[in-house]
């Protein structure tokens, strides 16, 4: 326990403060102001984890990461062992320690009556100071195994996968159709949340150990599923679930009314410096979010910076709750209302409005929104309520109500790939898919999920490869597939 009374002398959460909004919405750098001397900062939180006779914040993460373990570490400012043990469990902590949700603090025994520790930003600052210290080095396999995998995406599963499948002495090849590697990581976050270089420096590592990368090459086109299996000994696929949820509305073929993933990856394309020609962009625009989930949050801090003229969010159902409601007690993961940095930057955020129609302006593009109180039916079904009826003016509709599923035409068409009934590539516990030698990890197979899901999946996808070429396996598998019908 890194100190017995810990809880008792340091009993608020506190984190580093975010940059001012006036500052930040001039630059596309980390909101966040990191201490450069943040020791005794680190070492104050740190100590108020209790070391729980059974530490349910190993239940609240995917990972299993060791929580207590490596902020007694933090706390005795043993860094080598503190990453040591952050590495055990998680590939990419400066991946999760900035852009995961954290699910774990919500299961922290602590935050039963009092605010839970600071677990993210102590993950988060161990990374941070392993790569300044320079105690992240490659962990190149001792033997090679012979054996080829293709991995198929370069997100956090993909990119997970890979990592552990090249340590275990297998040749990876990592397809990406980007023109960059990193998946949504580069093109789908914006860098005032995850900055581009925390992704280049751990490819650097990966190419080291010998991870093989081949950005711009789309499999099902450029190669086809059946050259790819015949080329490489397994494969992975870790394609995500990149299709977006439409909304099927009058005046939907508007002019000005994208898919809010469409106008991230382009905002961020053109802050890594590329050309991006007839760029969506919201410049002096009057701008409606459809979707109040974290992709409508970074939709709304892009436009900010854009130089919007104005940001509204439309949220269909009730606002949450403050506080952790009854129906969702500890360690659950709550669903409460939360105030993202892009939230504290600006913008207008109405919950209970359902849109009704996108109206035209006369020449093809949208001039405004008709929106409509939602109600909920006996059913349980939302409906907008008649005669609440008005309209919000937009002159960029960006629509971010999630994802359905993965891409799956070329897979199914070129090699007959089973689906599961919500259009998911389908697998067993085993991340097998219907395909002998082709596995399945991440949002491709169980559906859109958390970016600690994802690594989740790809380090026990990789376990299965493993298992599957060598006849055995001494890799990690923390999570069992979620997704098992392999209905063809």
């Amino acid at each position: 326990m890194a100190d017995p009374r810990g809880f008792l002398k340091v009993r608020e959460r506190e984190l580093p403060p975010n940059r001012p909004v006036a500052v930040r919405l001039r630059d596309w750098k980390d909101v966040h102001a990191h201490l450069e001397e943040g020791q005794v900062f680190l070492k104050e939180q740190a100590g108020r984890c209790m070391d729980c006779g059974i530490p349910f914040c190993h239940q609240g993460c995917p990972l299993g990461n060791l929580i207590p373990e490596w902020n007694d570490l933090v706390y005795r400012e043993q860094w080598v062992d503190a990453i040591d043990r952050l590495h055990a469990t998680n590939n990419f902590p400066e991946f999760t320690g900035r852009v995961c949700p954290a699910p774990c603090e919500s299961s922290c025994v602590l935050g039963i009556n009092q605010p839970a520790v600071t677990i993210k930003n102590v993950e988060v600052s161990i990374i941070d100071q392993a790569f300044a210290r320079g105690y992240v080095t490659p962990q190149v396999p001792q033997r090679l195994t012979g054996s080829t995998v293709a991995v198929v995406g370069s997100g956090p599963a993909g990119l997970a996968a890979a990592q552990q499948l090249t340590r275990a002495g297998h040749t990876v090849a990592v397809y990406e159709r980007d023109d960059a590697i990193g998946g949504l990581l580069r093109y789908g976050i914006p860098d005032f949340k995850l900055e581009k270089s925390h992704i280049d420096r751990r490819l650097a590592q990966m190419q080291a150990e010998g991870t093989r990368f081949r950005p711009g090459v789309e499999i099902g086109v450029d190669i086809t599923w059946d050259e790819l299996r015949a080329r490489f000994d397994a494969v992975v696929v870790a394609t995500g679930a990149t299709v977006p949820r439409d909304l099927s509305i009058p005046g939907r073929e508007l002019g000005g009314v994208h898919f809010a993933m469409d106008f991230l990856h382009q905002a961020n394309a053109v802050v890594a410096g590329r050309e991006v020609p007839d760029q969506i962009t919201a410049t002096g625009k009057h701008v409606v979010v459809i979707g109040g989930g974290d992709t409508g949050s970074d939709c709304l801090g892009t436009s900010l910076r854009q130089g919007a003229a104005s940001v509204t969010t439309l949220a269909i159902g009730k606002q949450p709750p403050l506080e952790r409601p009854a129906s969702q007690p500890w360690p659950t993961d709550p669903i409460v209302f939360e105030v993202s940095s892009s939230h504290e930057e600006g913008g207008e955020r109405e919950y209970l409005a359902s849109t009704v129609e996108f109206l035209d302006d006369g020449a093809g593009n949208v001039r405004a929104l008709r929106v409509a109180e939602t109600e909920y039916l006996p059913d349980g079904r939302r409906a907008p309520r008649p005669g609440t009826e008005r309209e919000i003016p937009a002159d960029l509709v960006l629509i971010a109500m999630g994802f359905t599923g993965p891409e799956t035409g070329t897979l199914t068409a070129q090699a007959a790939a089973g689906l599961t009934d919500r259009g998911l590539v389908a697998r067993d516990d085993d991340f097998a898919s219907t395909l002998p030698g082709v596995f399945v990890a991440g949002d491709a197979g169980r559906g859109q999920s958390l970016i600690v899901w994802a690594i989740a999946e790809g380090r026990a996808a990789a376990a299965s490869v493993d298992a599957y070429l060598q006849g055995g396996t001494e890799l990690p598998a923390p999570v069992r597939a979620s997704t098992v019908s392999l209905r063809a």
